[in-house]
């Protein structure tokens, strides 16, 4: 006969990812957006000799690195959602540390954080406008 704690042992265990100023346990806020690599600099860096990543580039538009991901984690202490740069290491090893603005422009799928830097702040103010009177911006002159 199987005891109860033997069973619940199967269950998959929590992501240990932990405020690197508070070191305590960050909850996810968003999915992993993962990083590619489209210079073979960019691979260099990760330990990929230079012939290889040359040839990499050259062969695939961009290459997925593996175990490297941005995602958003709230910290219950800050009291405010941070997107870090995530890279695994082992089978429950992680290291944090915050996004840099070159790594937002490796990552597919992500809304950047401080708005599309393409949009006018006309266009940004109105987006966020919600009522009839926001019609005064367009008034026009006689």
């Amino acid at each position: 006969m199987q005891r109860r704690c033997d069973r619940n042992r199967k269950r998959s265990k929590r992501r240990a990812i932990y405020c690197p100023i508070h070191s305590c346990y960050l909850d996810s806020v968003s999915q992993k957006y993962p990083i590619f690599a489209d210079q073979p600099g960019q691979l260099q860096q990760r330990g990929i000799s230079r012939r290889n990543a040359l040839m990499l580039v050259a062969s695939q538009t961009a290459v997925l690195i593996e175990g490297e991901w941005l995602e958003a984690f709230w910290c219950d202490k800050c009291q405010q959602t941070k997107w870090y740069h995530v890279q695994k290491f082992g089978d429950r090893t992680y290291k944090l540390s915050l996004a840099p603005q070159e790594l937002w422009q490796q990552v597919t799928g992500v809304i950047h954080p401080h708005g599309n830097p393409s949009v006018g702040e006309f266009t940004r103010r109105q987006s966020r406008v919600m009522s009839y009177n926001s019609i005064k911006d367009f008034e026009f002159v006689s």
